[in-house]
């Protein structure tokens, strides 16, 4: 079956996107606002724009009743964040975090999350995650206006914290990291079950 994007709905556009590009990573972004008070949201449309300079890529695709989330407007206003990584033991805690809560609401306090405080940036991290990136805001591209469009956030990498108990060798282990990743509608997955493939030399 074949789709013309330019003659199916948004939401179609949508679907397509999300089930066909699996697995995606999660960026749990926590923020602060202008009157200090912390946001914390997951955004799946997330991955590394550059490892030199280290810049991460977070797209946010509007909601259909206002122009942009609490997480892009913070940003603007404190050019500040941190992208905290969920693995699975944070799951429920992530969950909670994406309802729709109006900019008052902090998120941590909602999921029962401890704050942990940053190095680089004035916006916490969340305590419990195993990797923190610790950015600030290099630039907001819009992609698409209104519901369903999208802003790219580009976010320069000061600081990586990450816990030593997800280390092996020096390096970040993907089984004691145990990151989640985001399918299509509901689904999530997890990267317990994988496989080493190298490459061919030639």
């Amino acid at each position: 079956m074949y789709f013309n994007t330019s003659e199916i709905s948004p939401r179609e556009n949508y679907q397509l996107l999300t089930g066909a590009v699996v697995p995606r990573p999660i960026a749990w972004v926590s923020t602060l606002s202008e009157h200090g008070i912390a946001n914390l949201a997951p955004y799946s449309f997330f991955t590394v724009a550059s490892c030199k300079p280290p810049v991460l890529c977070v797209v946010q695709v509007n909601p259909r009743d206002r122009s942009e989330k609490d997480t892009l407007t913070n940003l603007q206003a404190t050019k500040e964040c941190v992208v905290n990584i969920v693995s699975h033991v944070l799951v429920d805690a992530m969950n909670t975090s994406c309802g729709d809560y109006p900019p008052e609401v902090d998120e941590f306090e909602k999921a029962g999350l401890k704050k942990s405080l940053s190095k680089a940036v004035t916006a916490p991290g969340v305590e419990d995650a195993m990797v923190r990136f610790e950015c600030n805001l290099r630039e907001v591209k819009l992609i698409g206006e209104g519901a369903m469009g999208g802003s790219m956030m580009l976010l320069d990498v000061l600081g990586v914290e990450v816990n030593d108990s997800a280390m092996r060798g020096g390096l970040i282990a993907n089984d004691l990291l145990d990151a989640v990743g985001k399918l299509a509608g509901d689904g999530y997955c997890t990267t317990r079950s994988n496989f080493d493939l190298a490459r061919p030399k030639v």
